[in-house]
């Protein structure tokens, strides 16, 4: 199987398990998944039957409201079967709608508030660049994320510390919770933001997921971090979901699942 079949399952899975549960945050996780594929499939040294190795690398979900693009892709890596994710959000479930203190495996970290996934990532990279380890530590984060404050505190930090073994990607799909993201804060230039706080800065597709893989595994060679801006479509891959920033809340109907899995060619 091809990482875009992957991509399709892991979409279609996406709706299949919102419209049956109940849960939100669609379009925020089809927006992220080719993102999450390249991350888990051909960059990160993670190991489904030891997820607790020391020498893994690290995934970090900033925007913490697409828990179910983590969840299912972490499934379809084999960190547990995919049956599981039928549990999201269900009452004492570890598939909670952002993940918390008892998350499932593969999960390292717990998302609520937006903002503080990119400020743990720096501490611990550098714990383990004074240890000399060779862990590397990914942060996923959304345009409406980067209101926050604390953001850019820690892209300073991790500047002035040169954290070589950090990488922040920014699914940049344009929109957020109330809006149209560069309407809310003014985001733009953001190549030039990130290169002047001193990170090494790439924006591309954040659809394809080769190029995707390509500037993660480049992103390995620079002596500073790397911010990687993915330019992203909300509810990507269903044609009547992109753009379409009711996907936000919207739950799917059986139906529209259905025509979702058509459309991803799936049978």
């Amino acid at each position: 199987m091809n990482l875009e079949q992957i991509a399709a399952k892991i979409r279609y899975t996406l709706c299949d398990v919102s419209s049956k549960t109940k849960t939100p945050h669609l379009g925020s996780s089809l927006s992220c998944t080719d993102i999450l594929t390249a991350l888990y499939w051909q960059v990160l040294n993670v190991e489904p039957s030891t997820p607790s190795m020391p020498s893994r690398d690290y995934f970090l979900l900033g925007k913490g409201h697409a828990a179910s693009a983590l969840y299912t892709t972490l499934a379809y890596r084999g960190f547990y079967p995919v049956v599981d994710l039928y549990q999201h959000g269900q009452t004492d479930s570890v598939f909670e709608e952002h993940p918390g203190i008892n998350s499932p495996k593969g999960v390292d970290t717990v998302s609520g508030s937006l903002g503080h996934a990119l400020s743990l990532a720096t501490g611990m990279a550098l714990t383990c660049k004074i240890q000399k380890k060779t862990n590397r530590f990914y942060v996923l984060m959304g345009d409406g994320e980067l209101n926050e404050g604390t953001i850019w505190e820690a892209a300073m930090f991790a500047a002035g510390k040169q954290l070589s073994n950090l990488v922040a990607i920014i699914d940049f799909n344009k929109l957020q919770g109330t809006g149209e993201s560069c309407e809310i804060m003014h985001l733009e230039p953001l190549e030039e933001k990130w290169r002047a706080f001193g990170w090494h800065t790439i924006r591309l597709d954040g659809h394809d997921i080769s190029a995707i893989s390509d500037a993660l595994k480049d992103a390995q060679s620079y002596d500073k971090p790397v911010c990687i801006i993915a330019d992203t479509i909300k509810g990507k891959g269903i044609s009547f979901m992109e753009n379409d920033n009711n996907w936000h809340y919207r739950i799917p109907t059986q139906d529209e699942v259905e025509k979702a899995k058509q459309e991803l060619g799936l049978k």
